[in-house]
């Protein structure tokens, strides 16, 4: 059974530059609190905006809709998990995935494994014995997709505090990534919610038949050793709160310990008024900077010690439902 083992280059600089007037623009309006207040002989009071009121002034071509070919849904007795897939860093595994969703490959397997603070996992219980469930079209191997070139077609707004597990890391159309200009590589990271692709000891083992979502602390350790493919963007708290497994890895032991998938389809392919509407803030946007911002410094009443510093998984990627 398998186991866990950039936008255009002046998107990039558009962003970049945004992020520093915001970060420029911020810092002068503290020093000069400062100042005003102590030329008041009174303490300073230094606030920053709260998140909610940065969405809320945001401009709506700040915010992109979920394309229905690279959004799936996991259907549990719990309710719908929205996944959205990355193919620019996983194009063979994301076109693997599709395949094996399109010809319902998933619908009626189960939930093998849930190791606290760590991971959910889904697939095959048969997979390694006679009675597996046929890949169908689908391809048994897949070349490592673990890294991607970095190119200007993968965007790429960076976040302004330092990484230990690569040189630079920021935000690529709504996905955390990590790259590195020395070698030319980047790639998703393994934060809170990724989707990625379980595999074997062999790096050509992981095909897509077996996925994960990461439910605990990030193990950024992982990154750049397994495919990631995706992220959930709506449904966490539905993977989040299933019964750890009692063996080991957290694996269910028991055939009724398994929660069965009753399905994972493609957006493009249910029906319109049966599909979730969301929209997501635009990683390349003023207002995400400025949200970014506001998570770094947390200057309100509750706060004694501000960090000044984020890392990456620390930053949420706001995502609301389309009213109509």
């Amino acid at each position: 059974m398998h186991l866990l083992q950039t936008t255009t280059i002046s998107i990039a600089l558009s962003a970049s530059l945004r992020s520093r007037h915001l970060v420029c623009a911020l810092t002068t309006g503290l020093l000069m609190a400062t100042a005003v207040a102590q030329a008041a002989g009174r303490p300073a009071t230094l606030r920053s905006k709260p998140v909610a009121d940065i969405l809320a002034a945001s401009k709506p071509q700040e915010w992109r809709t979920l394309d229905p070919e690279k959004t799936l849904y996991l259907e549990l007795s719990a309710g719908r998990v929205v996944m959205e897939l990355a193919p620019d860093f996983a194009p063979e595994h994301a076109r693997n995935i599709k395949t094996l969703v399109r010809e319902k490959y998933f619908d009626g397997l189960s939930i093998l494994r849930a190791q606290d603070n760590y991971v959910v996992q889904w697939g095959d219980p048969n997979e390694e014995d006679a009675g597996a469930k046929p890949l169908g079209s689908a391809k048994a191997e897949l070349p490592p997709e673990f890294t991607t070139r970095i190119t200007p077609s993968i965007p790429f707004t960076k976040l302004p505090d330092g990484d230990g597990y690569a040189p630079q890391v920021g935000f690529s159309q709504g996905f955390p990534v990590g790259r590195n200009t020395a070698t030319g590589q980047t790639w998703l990271t393994h934060c809170y919610g990724a989707l990625g692709v379980g595999r074997g000891n062999e790096a050509t083992s992981g095909n897509g038949s077996s996925l994960y979502v990461t439910i605990g602390h990030a193990p950024r350790h992982l990154d750049r050793n397994i495919a990631v493919v995706g992220r959930v963007v709506q449904g966490m708290e539905k993977l989040s709160v299933m019964p750890r497994g009692t063996g080991p890895l957290g694996f269910y032991e028991k055939p009724e310990q398994r929660t069965m998938l009753k399905s994972i389809a493609l957006a493009a392919d249910v029906p319109l008024a049966e599909r979730t509407a969301l929209e997501i803030l635009r990683t390349d946007s003023a207002s995400f900077t400025a949200v970014v911002n506001a998570r770094r410094n947390r200057l309100d009443d509750w706060y004694v010690a501000p960090a000044g510093h984020i890392e990456l998984c620390n930053v949420t990627i706001p995502v609301r439902v389309i009213r109509n």
